[in-house]
Parts: C-alpha cells; structure tokens; sequence
C-alpha cells in the first residue's frame, strides 16, 4: 500500500462543498475574493472528467513561469493523485481563469531539471509542499499549464 495522507469520503465530502463555495466567490468578484490564500495566488482550473464528460472547476494555487502558469498535483501529501490531474492527463486541453479572465490552456508534466528548479519556486512560495512530498511515496506532479490558440 502506498503511503499516504488519508483520504477518504470524510475529508472529500467537505472539501467538494467548500471548492464549491471558493470558485462561486471567485468568479462572483472576479478573483477579488478567493483569488489568494495562505499569501499566494489561486487560479481556477476547470477540465473535463474523464469518466463523466463534465466541466470540473478546481481552485488552485499557481506560479508564473514566462506565460505559462504552474500548478502542483499535492493532493495534500495523499497517496493517490487529485482527480483534476488525472482528468488532465487523460484531456490536457483546460481553461484557467485569473482575475476575471479565461484563458484555453494545455498541461504537460515538468520533469528533469525544469522540475528541480519550479520545484523549488513553488515550496518558496507555499512550504507545505515540502512536507506534503514528505508525506507520500509518490512524485508529486508539477504541471505546467501553457495558453494555447
């Protein structure tokens, strides 16, 4: 079994309904409200499910890198990845939306040395990271959401 934080529907539940209520006041305020936590910025990702064909909307949060954003597939340090990342590896093609404005996006997985470097980027900006990587066997994903046409 892979070590892990648990996950299970005692935590999911609350934390679908509380997603829910953070992309209503974002977008509500145009990012106003919702648009930063713990001192850093937060993106809205939304992708297709790979199962349901539904939009899915995820509040998480990011980093610039040039005009690409860059976001974490942490799930918090659980052994399993989020479910937005595996709806992303199966349809890489999302929206993102920062301060009002939706951009069409594409997702690959940084790797190498470009992951080494935003790696340390992302636990500069937001520390749990580093003790979510702690807390998992897994590599924890470091995406790279680059505008498309």
């Amino acid at each position: 079994m892979a070590r892990g934080r648990p996950y299970n529907a005692a935590i999911a539940t609350p934390q679908k309904w509380v997603t829910k209520i953070h992309a209503s006041l974002f977008r509500a305020t145009n990012g106003k409200v919702g648009g930063r936590l713990v001192g850093s910025p937060v993106l809205l990702l939304v992708t297709t499910g790979r199962k349901s064909g539904l939009q899915r909307t995820t509040p998480l949060l990011y980093l610039d890198d040039g005009d690409r954003h860059v976001i974490v597939a942490s799930n918090g340090g659980a052994a399993k990845h989020p479910v937005w990342w595996l709806n992303l590896r199966a349809n890489p093609e999302a929206t993102v939306e920062v301060a009002g404005r939706k951009t069409r996006v594409r997702a690959t997985e940084s790797q190498g040395e470009e992951r080494a470097r935003l790696w340390k980027r992302l636990v500069r900006m937001y520390g749990p990271y580093e003790s979510y990587r702690k807390k998992t066997d897994r590599e924890i994903p470091v995406i790279l959401l680059e505008p498309v046409e």
